[in-house]
């Protein structure tokens, strides 16, 4: 899937089905010589066959001049720095030296900028290599009944694996349909788009990749050298697991099913998945520890994850170059059986052998058999087969459990022996032997409170378990929520900076119209202020009135701005107050209404005739302070957006950083806890062998104290079995 929203403008590109319009004409769309009249694979309508993605179309051709097959990519959406990820790829990958590769998994890349003309644009295409091959899914279904091809198959992507990390390459993307599978069964990689390469490196990526096949922990941040190890991991397991059981394959995967036997469900909640319950059980130790391995991975950050390289054994390695393995992660020390060393935790330590009883040998004693004797004689070697049936058949119960019809079997000879007659006499001997018993911890007390300790401890274990993944859930929500509102905030408060900044060129207009109004404003004024009323008095005002106007403040056109007629009660008249340039109206005598449009007529043609004077632009140095003052103000809100960004990537950093010491406090606080219950079961382990030989030595010390004292009457539980055998 395609993530995290592109900067600066984004470039419209044509549909698929533009795209396979221009593709008709393949003399005409394309410059490049080996794509110029290249035949299209095509539909049952005639038109050029696409196989559409998330942000492109592709399409096959075969050049017309070499008769190669190529695959043609032609995006129909704007992917972040295209041109600069795709050239870096192209390069490092032609680099590749194909004697240092396990396989040719690596298919000819080519990234034309400038290919295919859609109407009258161009745009950039992927060219690269057709691979005559079937995904790695469809393979399966017809080779999963195989089991050596199949093992064969995960130590070859194994060895893919290696490659990769050998060259600090990353695909990004590994899943079943990226996965084919060439006719001698050597893996093909296909869909470079979210390759990491060194040459990428502090960049995002593009892409998250199937979600079937990626851990609940990736990121849009996640981009490196790690980018595929938990996808790894899930494939290798998948091979592995169909290669020991091939029934896994109709049993767990589904048809046409995007994932191989795992799904993204299965990750995000393994306590609930039938699928990963199933392989966790699985009796082969390197499915379970395989399985075991991906859950405790789906909730560790990507770049701690360990290379698939330490699931497999040296001796197991696919062929590979000196180089690539020079390279390539150590593999484990083997554990039990030759597993790597991570399983041998998984290998359940064998119990050890109860000590038997020493056997006694007595003289007759007994006489006649009573019926229950005869009833003794028939059900303890019933019970006795039963407890051996419950050993052989792998009953799920304690040693204790399984040995209870055993236990039955000798408590029910020891009643038939007590009831007999000649038991009276031995009387004083078992008070004794009570005695010494006394001294022994009683076995069956001994046992429940082994299970009720045991089962406390597995129900605690299973809610930790069951809890630390909620809150590595916990963790990332939150660190996703963090992000969220960061970016929420950073939108905001650009989009208000931006407001502010599309709105300088307005606020510029605006700042030099007000200063070209006020520089002639101030022209008019000036011109005014030098026309004396005195000197060329208006129609009607003689040098008296002049000087009464002079006496007022008004001596120049530019005192005043205008009268006001007003209604002289007294004289039943019609008067008029001049308007001084401050608002303040005068009262001049000799000026009437008459007189005052007189002067007002004077001043608005002194006004007209400056207007038509005036200047009509600013200079360069008037212009230059009101310009400046804008572009510092540009400067200014450019530089808060970039803090806002800024603000915004340390927020990202400072989130990531917490969810990351949450995952590490989370991760050592699990740690610590599973290798306190690896202890607490090895002391369940020694309590349960120091019950068996506390129960051992019980029955012992029972034998061996009744037979001393009861051997000289010849009435011991050897001599009484025989009796009831044999009849003496």
């Amino acid at each position: 899937m395609n993530v995290g929203p592109a900067t600066g403008p984004q470039r419209q590109f044509p549909s698929g089905a533009e795209y396979a319009e221009a593709l008709q004409h393949t003399q005409l769309c394309f410059r490049h010589p080996e794509l110029k009249g290249a035949r299209p694979e095509l539909t049952k309508l005639g038109l050029p066959r696409a196989i559409s993605g998330a942000f492109a179309s592709v399409f096959s051709l075969t050049s017309a001049v070499s008769g190669r097959r190529y695959a043609i990519k032609c995006f129909t959406r704007h992917v972040p720095d295209q041109e600069r990820r795709y050239q870096a790829i192209s390069s490092r990958l032609a680099r590749l030296d194909p004697a240092e590769l396990s396989q040719p998994w690596n298919l000819g890349f080519e990234y034309l900028p400038s290919a295919i003309s859609v109407g009258r644009d161009r745009y950039p295409v992927l060219k690269m290599e057709w691979a005559e091959a079937v995904t790695l899914s469809s393979w399966l279904d017809d080779n999963h009944a195989h089991r050596f091809a199949v093992d064969r198959m995960a130590d070859r992507f194994e060895a893919l694996t290696r490659d990769l990390a050998a060259h600090e390459i990353a695909h990004g993307d590994l899943q079943h349909g990226n996965l084919l599978v060439a006719g001698d069964d050597t893996l093909r990689l296909v869909d470079y788009d979210g390759m990491y390469v060194p040459a990428l490196a502090g960049m995002g990526s593009t892409e998250r990749g199937h979600r079937n096949y990626q851990s609940p922990m990736r990121g849009n941040d996640d981009f490196g050298a790690a980018l595929d190890r938990f996808s790894a991991w899930v494939i290798f397991l998948s091979l592995k697991a169909i290669a020991s059981d091939p029934a896994l394959w109709n049993r767990l995967h589904e048809p046409s099913g995007e994932f191989l036997l795992l799904t993204e469900d299965d990750f995000k909640n393994p306590g609930g998945s039938t699928r990963l319950q199933t392989l966790l059980a699985h009796p082969d130790r390197t499915v379970s520890g395989l399985a075991d391995q991906v859950q405790s991975l789906a909730f560790q950050p990507l770049d701690v994850l360990p290379p698939l390289a330490l699931a497999v054994p040296k001796q197991r390695i696919a062929v590979t170059t000196s180089a690539a393995s020079a390279r390539g992660a150590a593999a484990a020390a083997p554990g039990t059986g030759g597993l790597p060393g991570w399983m041998t935790g998984h290998v359940s330590p064998q119990a050890a052998p109860t000590p038997t009883a020493p056997s006694d040998t007595a003289p007759d004693g007994f006489r006649t058999r009573t019926s229950l004797d005869v009833a003794t004689a028939v059900l303890c070697p019933l019970m006795l087969i039963a407890t051996v049936l419950m050993v052989v058949a792998g009953f799920s119960a304690s040693p204790i459990e399984r040995g209870v019809p055993a236990l039955a079997a000798v408590a029910l000879t020891t009643f038939a022996r007590s009831r007999r007659a000649e038991r009276t006499q031995a009387r004083a001997a078992l008070a004794k032997l009570t005695n010494e018993l006394d001294q022994l911890d009683d076995p069956v007390k001994a046992a429940e409170k082994l299970h009720k300790d045991r089962a406390k401890f597995d129900a605690a274990e299973a809610k930790r378990t069951a809890a630390f993944p909620r809150a590595q859930d916990k963790l990332t929500a939150l660190y996703h929520a963090e992000l969220k509102e960061a970016e929420k905030r950073k939108v905001r408060k650009q989009r208000d900076i931006d407001r502010e900044i599309d709105g300088l060129a307005e606020e510029l207009r605006r700042a030099l119209a007000k200063a070209l109004t006020d520089k002639q404003s101030a022209y008019v004024r000036g011109q005014l202020g030098r026309r004396l009323i005195a000197q060329s008095p208006p129609t009607g005002i003689g040098p008296k009135l002049a000087s009464r106007l002079a006496a007022e403040g008004i001596r120049t056109a530019a005192d005043f701005t205008g009268y006001r007629p007003v209604q002289n009660t007294h004289y039943n008249s019609t008067g008029a107050v001049l308007v001084l340039s401050s608002g303040r109206v005068i009262d001049v005598h000799g000026i009437g209404e008459a007189k005052a449009i007189a002067l007002d007529v004077w001043r608005k043609h002194l006004v007209a005739s400056a207007e038509a004077r005036q200047p009509t632009s600013l200079s360069a140095s008037e212009r230059q302070p009101i310009e400046q003052g804008v572009a510092r103000r540009r400067a200014q809100l450019t530089a808060w957006r970039k803090d806002v960004e800024s603000e915004t990537d340390a927020l990202r950093v400072k989130a990531r950083k917490q969810m990351e010491d949450g995952q590490e406090r989370l991760t050592r606080e699990n740690s610590l806890a599973g290798d306190q219950a690896r202890q607490q079961r090895r002391d369940f382990s020694r309590r349960t062998v120091a019950l068996q030989q506390n129960n051992a030595l019980h029955g012992t010390l029972s034998d061996s104290v009744e037979a001393a004292k009861l051997r000289q009457h010849g009435l011991s539980f050897v001599c009484y079995l025989r009796f009831l055998y044999i009849g003496h």
